[in-house]
């Protein structure tokens, strides 16, 4: 059954992104339809894995994420939610979860495990995906990769800091960002001229 899935060309991080086309359930038109990740250029665009509908920590981080939407909207942040459920699975969750209500972004259904498997995040003995982020900017460029183990939820707030600082550094191509790298903080100008002088290049 899943013999062909080594043919794919796997994600990497700076490298153009696996394209795929998805049906996806919209919680907001309650309508189900397709998305291609081509149709997505010129966005920046979160593709946020979660391991299943109807489990314990998943709608606690969907529901953070959904906290966000204006700030995501503002950043020009296409956020597209997806497990290896179903578009029904995802209409049945969302209409009977409390903590889903009003859930504002697309769910992909990633059913038959072929865009996990290109995104290497199939879970062979399970065969459901893991908690993964991916954020790929408006090149189709993967940018940011993270993983977190099964019972551990995400941070709203820390990947809208990673990709400020994505953006900035694609607006800023000189610039490097420093740890805990915050908007309007300073920045390095990488050279051989401050590689032993990088407290004074922070702090002049």
């Amino acid at each position: 059954m899943y013999s062909d899935f080594e043919t794919y060309e796997l994600v990497k991080i700076d490298k153009e992104a696996p394209l795929f086309d998805m049906p996806f359930y919209d919680p907001i038109k309650d309508e189900d339809w397709s998305i291609n990740l081509e149709n997505l250029k010129w966005k920046w665009t979160v593709l946020f894995y979660y391991p299943a509908d109807f489990t314990f920590v998943c709608p606690t981080e969907l529901k953070d994420m959904a906290e966000q939407k204006s700030t995501f909207d503002e950043m020009w942040v296409e956020v597209l939610a997806c497990s290896t459920d179903t578009v029904f699975s995802h209409r049945a969750w969302v209409k009977h979860e409390k903590i889903m209500e009003n859930f504002p972004y697309k769910m992909l259904a990633d059913h038959n495990l072929e865009v996990a498997n290109m995104y290497n995040i199939l879970d062979e003995e399970t065969w459901i995906a893991g908690r993964w982020t991916f954020i790929i900017d408006p090149d189709l460029v993967v940018r940011w990769i993270e993983i977190t183990s099964g019972p551990l939820w995400r941070n709203s707030d820390e990947l809208i800091r990673k990709i400020q600082a994505l953006q900035f550094m694609r607006e800023n191509p000189s610039q490097a960002c420093p740890a805990k790298w915050a908007i309007w903080a300073k920045t390095l100008t990488p050279s051989i001229k401050i590689a032993w002088e990088v407290y004074e290049a922070l702090n002049d």
